[in-house]
């Protein structure tokens, strides 16, 4: 028996309402809770932590790491990656293998990767 359950993870932004509307709209997922400092969305359980001074990771740069990214797939990857954008997300120049996978940004600066081969 598990002595704790998996319930969500949380990135952190100066805009957790924005965010955390991306990603409501990227996955699917319902808004559970709102506040000035604190939005959760249900499934897949992720929380956008309001930061004051928060900094955005510099990915491909390492001088502010991404820390953590989310792995996502789509259907296919030009028509995804297409759809993406349209929600706010954007397309850094460096790509490391943009025939299998594609690395964006989501409003906040936190790269994640879209993949149709996973």
């Amino acid at each position: 028996m598990a002595t704790a359950r998996y319930v969500g993870v949380s990135l952190d932004t100066d805009n957790p309402q924005q965010l955390a509307d991306f990603y409501s709209k990227l996955l699917d997922a319902e808004i559970t809770y709102t506040s000035d400092e604190f939005v959760y969305i249900q499934t897949p359980g992720i929380g956008f932590v309001k930061v004051d001074k928060h900094v955005p990771p510099t990915w491909p740069n390492p001088d502010v790491p991404k820390q953590s990214h989310f792995e996502l797939g789509v259907d296919d990857l030009d028509a995804g990656e297409a759809a993406v954008v349209a929600l706010g997300a954007t397309k850094p120049e460096f790509q490391p293998q943009p025939d299998r996978w594609r690395v964006l940004l989501d409003p906040a600066g936190h790269p994640f990767c879209i993949s149709a081969s996973m």
